[in-house]
């Protein structure tokens, strides 16, 4: 074949460099905007469906880490505005509301989403679009395992990561024969998994898991088979509206006591107001808000002036990863100088937030190949 000229070789390789690093495709509100325009925030969270109280305490979170930026000036001076879209945890219609996001709206970055299929969704349209999104409050493990894009950041612990803390602790003096009972969607079988695998590697025995559909309200039958098989731990992937109407069956039917209960996926807004009586078993949680550590009382503080007569009093951990996602991702923004995404990317790779930046007794950091913050439980 007769020579190629050099520089069009070098042209044609820069080319596919570009295509495999981006930027997806070209959109100005992604790269420094020549005017002092607002930066647009996108978010998407479930304000309805099982996941309401949390998508609501969530989205609160956003919003006072945006206030507080707008309050020191914003962010490369230029003031931040968002745009909001009830996913309803519905992941075709999470879907839907990035889409409409990106694409009509034009925002810089995307944040939400508690509902793992729904998070799932908006990440793969992120991805697809080469829009930096934070998953701030989703815990399925494969939204940082299989699932991970090089777009998406999570925040929260996943099931895997709060079963690892808590497991092994759960069969001291309660035996090692476990049920399990699973939420019927990915969130709830990829949790089951991590719990199951963690059970066998300490010794125990998963004697059974039952499967319940998602919007669950009746769990008689449920009820009925642990009664059967007296497990020593029941260990449960159910989570928002779902665990509320579970938690107050079983005590009602008096089972509370009788085993330990792990509940994976048991947030501040779900528990907050139902009454010592109705808090039983264990969970973990990445933050509470009456932690012994500098900044926590001022950070209270702050919630009640942003929140006034709102029905939570002090913040949970759902607000808590809403406000810390979005507060970093702004301070990142604000060290490279730019919205860029690959940049903001970068950053955000390298991130480690200081344990006492965090009102946490230890730091935090990101892990570059999964996205997943790591982080104490």
């Amino acid at each position: 074949m007769p020579a190629m000229p050099r520089r069009r070789v070098l042209r044609r390789a820069g080319a596919a460099a570009l295509g495999f690093l981006g930027p997806w495709s070209t959109h100005h509100a992604w790269a420094q905007a020549k005017r002092k325009r607002p930066l647009l925030i996108g978010l998407t969270t479930d304000d309805s469906g099982q996941y309401a109280a949390s998508g609501q305490d969530e989205q609160r979170g956003i919003r006072m880490a945006i206030a507080e930026a707008n309050e020191r000036g914003g962010v490369l001076g230029r003031q931040i505005e968002t745009v909001q879209a009830d996913t309803g945890g519905d992941p075709v219609k999470a879907a839907g509301v990035a889409q409409r996001m990106v694409v009509d709206q034009e925002v810089n970055f995307l944040i939400g989403a508690v509902h793992s299929g729904a998070a799932s969704a908006i990440s793969k349209l992120a991805q697809q679009y080469g829009v930096v999104y934070l998953n701030s409050n989703s815990s399925s493990p494969t939204e940082a395992g299989k699932d991970c894009h090089r777009t998406k950041f999570v925040w929260d612990g996943n099931g895997t990561n709060f079963s690892t803390a808590i497991v092994r602790g759960a069969m001291t003096g309660f035996g090692r024969d476990w049920v399990l009972v699973t939420s019927d969607y990915l969130w709830g079988h990829n949790t089951a998994k991590g719990i199951r695998a963690i059970v066998e590697a300490n010794g125990g025995k998963v004697i059974q898991e039952l499967i319940v559909p998602q919007n669950a309200r009746d769990f008689s039958e449920v009820l009925k088979r642990l009664a059967v098989l007296k497990p020593g731990v029941v260990g449960t992937a159910v989570g928002g509206d779902d665990l509320k109407a579970l938690r107050d069956q079983v005590r009602k039917a008096g089972l509370d006591r009788g085993c330990a209960w792990i509940n994976n996926q048991q947030d501040w807004p779900d528990v907050y107001g139902t009454g010592k009586d109705a808090l039983f078993g264990i969970f973990g949680t990445t933050w509470y808000w009456a932690l012994a550590l500098p900044g926590v009382t001022q950070f209270v503080e702050r919630y009640r002036a942003f929140n006034p007569g709102y029905r939570i009093k002090v913040p949970g951990n759902v607000y808590y990863n809403g406000y810390m996602a979005t507060r970093e991702l702004l301070r990142a923004v604000e060290r490279v100088g730019t919205t860029n995404n690959l940049k903001v990317i970068r950053e955000l790779e390298n991130l480690r937030v200081p344990a006492r930046d965090r009102m946490q007794h230890h730091d935090a950091w990101m892990n570059p190949q999964t996205h997943q913050l790591q982080q104490t439980i």
